[in-house]
Order: structure tokens, then sequence, then C-alpha cells
């Protein structure tokens, strides 16, 4: 894996939420800081800072709580960052697990949320502190709602990169901020049908996931508030982002999409 040094700078986003409930292993620096008022309708504004690792790899502060999403790249990705609360680990790969980062970076508190799949992967002692979660199942931990949304290749197949029911994709809400964290899938029909997403975190490589055009349809399908590119890098190099940008906001311009530097010194 290469491994670029994270920033100390995080992509920061203050999200306003209703009150009525309204096979690519890359280390990359973050994005430079930089501050964007979701709009919303009435009054509880929550900060939600994004530090993109790698990849797949990010680290959530959402108010008082950190989550890591799928850990990798050792205890030198997280060097200098709060140990998390909550650690969502998507699916069996490399570029999202890794169980020497997992016993590394997880403190004595820290809750892990992942498939059968991975946890049948972990060393006895992680195995046994980790929450399985499969699809279409829901748990709440440290104040978070968290439901696995299925994640997979289209066409289904049994030799397919990503088989249904293997892995996870999340929905995570708190205070009616709903967060989309979708994992290695194309625009299947449980993530065009999701609803009321604030954010989400969408991939886009070939052969491993979808192109920039079925990215950009599944969001226009279920319209987030806000859509962050991530996972981006297939056999051919980087995805065309902006593009999908743009393929988003020809057909919604209401959605946000931020660019975030995932590859940096790789």
């Amino acid at each position: 894996m290469n491994k670029g040094y994270r920033s100390t700078l995080a992509a920061v986003v203050a999200i306003c939420a209703l009150t009525a409930c309204s096979r690519d292993e890359a280390m990359a620096a973050p994005a430079p800081a930089e501050t964007a008022p979701m709009p919303a309708g009435g009054a509880v504004a929550e900060t939600f800072e994004v530090t993109p690792v790698s990849h797949a790899t990010a680290v959530l502060r959402w108010a008082d709580k950190v989550i890591y999403l799928d850990p990798v790249g050792g205890a030198e990705a997280f060097a200098g960052m709060d140990a998390p609360d909550l650690v969502l680990v998507t699916d069996i790969h490399g570029d999202h697990f890794s169980a020497d980062t997992l016993t590394a970076v997880v403190g004595d508190g820290t809750v892990i949320v992942a498939p059968q799949a991975v946890i049948v992967q972990l060393p006895e002692p992680l195995a046994q502190r980790t929450t399985m979660l499969a699809n279409g199942q829901s748990l709440t931990e440290h104040g978070f709602s968290i439901e696995a949304i299925p994640m997979y290749n289209l066409p289904e197949s049994a030799d397919a990169f990503h088989p249904k029911g293997r892995g996870n994709g999340y929905v995570i809400e708190r205070e009616g901020l709903r967060i989309y964290v979708a994992g290695d899938t194309e625009d299947v029909p449980e993530m065009r049908a999701l609803q009321d997403i604030d954010v989400a975190f969408i991939p886009m490589n070939l052969p491993y996931t979808m192109t920039v055009e079925d990215a950009a349809d599944g969001v226009l399908a279920f319209a987030p508030k806000r859509v962050y590119p991530y996972h981006f890098r297939g056999t051919e190099g980087l995805s065309d982002v902006e593009k999908f940008k743009s393929l988003v906001n020809s057909g919604n311009p209401d959605i946000e999409v931020e660019l975030l530097d995932w590859y940096s010194g790789t």
C-alpha cells in the first residue's frame, strides 16, 4: 500500500438538521479545510467534520463522537487523531478491512460494527467485541442509529467482486441528520430508494463498483443534500469526479457535490 500522511486539516461541514427529526490500497492526504453550511429549515446545527484518509477510509467527527470508516493503513494513518467511539467496516477487501489497523486504533470503549464475512476474519479478541450487522438490520450505538444497506455489483452473480449480502453500506442517523456510506456498490435499487439523506459517500471505480454516469444517475434518484465522491481509483486510474459533479448538478442543481482529496501523495 502506498501511504501518504494525513494532513492536519479536515473538510468541515456545518450541517443543520431539522428538529422535527427532520482493490486498491492507497493512502492519501486530506483536502484543505473548507466550511459550507447546508441549507435546512429549522434549528439545531451539528458540526460534522470529514477527514479523508485514503480511498475508502475516512474519519468523521460528529458532534462529540468520532467515527472511523473502513480504517486501513496502520496506526500511522491515524496519527494525532482521537481514538474512535465507533468503527464501521463495510467489506473484506484490503482497501476496506485490516485487522492489524483495527487492533492498532481501537480504544477500550470503541464499538466495532461489521458484516459476518469480516468478523470471521478477525482475531478472536477483536471478533468478540465486534457487533455483527447483516443487510437490512439496524442497531443503536453511542446515540447513533445504524442501518446496514445492501452493497453489491450488477448484474448479480456468485463470482461478482461484491455479491449481495456479504458487505454492508450504512445509513447512520443522529437527531435527524442522516449519513449514507455506500461502500462497494453499484446504483442498486436499495440505494436508489433511500430517503431523506443529508450526506452521501458514493464510489465510482471500474471494474469494482460503477461508472461515473451510473453513480450520478443513482445519486439523482435519491437526491441527498450533499454528496462526496470517494473510492474512485480503479484499474485505469482516477475516475472523472468533475464529470460526476457536472452530471449531478445538471440533473439537480440543489445537490451539493463536494470534491475532497483522497489520493494526494500516492
